[in-house]
């Protein structure tokens, strides 16, 4: 498969972001190919459009497949396994949101919770659990935002997310009127 000047960049792109966020390069530029190209591809297309050793491909897909980004799916008189992803960006937003939380952030609202219920917790200087005790409370809140976002459909969440920045905006001041303008923090705010 040769891939567009547009869809390289993209690929390439979203390999370096991938590794900036922790994740191979391989799998993220898998990943990017198979967003970018819509098509469920197997897994000979994908080792040869992006030059890399098959089983490189085979050790992404597996990861890609335990985020949830990947399944597999089968092409009538084909016996290969062939890949797809949601090319919904909000569905793949919600998943990696929702992976991430689970495998990173409730694992630390948890260790915590344990370290407060600690009974050695007390030994602590005050200052320390304070530390520790608004940790764990900023994170709680943070996790029951995250659920209550996952949960809105993505037309809901685009509005959420457009007010948002439209908020901001309001507590800023509009930079394009004048400070002195009554109607300055109204403009910028949308109705829903």
């Amino acid at each position: 498969m040769q891939l567009t000047e547009i869809q390289r960049k993209f690929v390439l792109h979203w390999g370096e972001m991938g590794s900036l966020w922790g994740v191979n390069r391989t799998v993220s530029q898998i990943h990017a190919l198979l967003f970018a190209h819509g098509k469920a591809l197997h897994a000979e297309e994908l080792s040869e459009t992006l030059n890399v050793a098959r089983s490189n491909v085979s050790n992404s897909l597996k990861e890609l497949q335990a985020w949830n980004l990947v399944r597999v799916t089968h092409v009538l008189g084909d016996r290969r396994d062939y890949f797809e992803t949601s090319v919904d960006v909000w569905e793949l937003f919600r998943t990696v949101v929702r992976e991430r939380k689970e495998r990173e952030f409730d694992p630390t609202v948890r260790v915590l919770r344990e370290i407060i219920a600690s009974p050695d917790f007390a030994k602590e200087p005050a200052d320390a659990q304070d530390r520790i005790r608004s940790t764990m409370e900023l994170m709680a809140k943070l996790g029951t935002w995250a659920d209550e976002m996952l949960r809105l459909s993505p037309g809901t969440l685009d509005k959420v997310l457009t007010l948002g920045a439209s908020v901001q905006k309001f507590v800023r001041g509009d930079a394009s009127r004048g400070k002195d303008d009554p109607d300055a923090h109204h403009a910028s705010l949308p109705m829903l």
